[in-house]
């Protein structure tokens, strides 16, 4: 397939170039550098299946693409991935947020039904469920976001629909819980907080906790991500939204003294206030994902963070 990724410098992005290269593709990774770099890429760089290019997912995908349609070359497959993912920044900057995450899914959209796409994933979250009384959370929950981010996912999701339904652009939506392991970049101050607790272990520093850690999370490692995404990348058809997670909760407390374990350290784990805007209980429910794709998360949490910091450990 010739496949473009948006967002393919950044976290997932890069594990799911890794996939798409290995298996054969051709892939075009589209990325702003905002918060994704080229040396995610690097073992990929001289491959000359692989082909970069720096843009703004927000002003289109046509003057981005134009040099490798002028070859004749034709994209058979999307994977979006492109967006601004933290709630907490959201919270601050929300014009900037939708600005990136709607009318940046819009413009890939148009991209792919004026060039005759044959699929499209998007990467939603369980951002838009929002605080639900029924945990784990099935994908018929209501909807009900608390945050931009939240609002901007779903939104992308309903657009999705419509131009499957409208204009006949088959798209997948993938609704990701809280996706960790290598690449994951702590030292944003939106860092996931796998990312920012396994760097403050490695580095012999305590562990911050918002809240009483009590808060819930369904961690799910990247490379069962990735099989998600390739598995909806191969489906023809349209899909509708699924839930990518373990179906397992993990207190946040918890993750920390696991991290600690894991790293072999002893350090004090501190608690602060609470963030606005934040879920409380987050947990999927995982049927839909076994059923429609034959996929179940492989990874146990305690081996994933293993990964993340066996790579923090090796040198440069």
């Amino acid at each position: 397939m010739n496949v473009l990724v948006t967002g393919g410098a950044g976290f997932i992005g890069s594990h799911v170039v890794d996939r798409l290269l290995e298996r054969g593709d051709e892939v075009w990774v589209l990325d702003d550098l905002s918060t994704g770099k080229w040396a995610n890429l690097g073992e990929h760089l001289a491959n000359p299946k692989l082909h970069r290019i720096q843009a703004d997912i927000t002003e289109g995908l046509f003057a981005p693409m134009a040099a490798a349609e002028a070859l004749g070359i034709t994209v058979d497959g999307v994977v979006h991935l492109a967006a601004l993912v933290s709630v907490v920044r959201s919270m601050d900057e929300p014009l900037a947020d939708v600005r990136t995450n709607v009318r940046g899914t819009v413009q890939v959209l148009e991209y792919a039904r004026r060039r005759a796409a044959k699929k499209v994933v998007f990467a939603s979250s369980a951002a838009v469920y929002g605080d639900v009384a029924t945990v784990p959370t099935p994908e018929g929950a209501p909807l009900a976001p608390l945050s931009p981010y939240g609002v901007d996912k779903l939104t992308g999701e309903h657009f999705m629909r419509m131009y499957a339904e409208v204009h006949g652009v088959p798209t997948s939506v993938l609704r990701f819980f809280n996706v960790y392991g290598p690449r994951q970049d702590p030292s944003s101050p939106y860092s996931g907080v796998i990312s920012i607790f396994t760097n403050r272990a490695s580095r012999g520093q305590p562990l911050g906790i918002y809240g009483d850690g009590g808060q819930t999370r369904d961690f799910v490692y990247v490379g069962d991500v990735v099989n998600a995404i390739v598995a909806c990348l191969d489906t023809p058809e349209s899909t509708p939204p699924t839930n990518v997670g373990t179906g397992q909760g993990t207190s946040i407390e918890t993750l920390a003294r696991t991290v600690l374990e894991v790293s072999e350290v002893d350090l004090a784990v501190n608690k602060g206030p609470a963030r606005a805007g934040e879920i409380r209980r987050s947990v999927a429910v995982v049927d839909q994902l076994k059923e429609r794709f034959g996929l179940c998360a492989e990874v146990p949490l305690a081996q994933g963070l293993a990964e993340i910091v066996a790579s923090l450990r090796e040198p440069g």
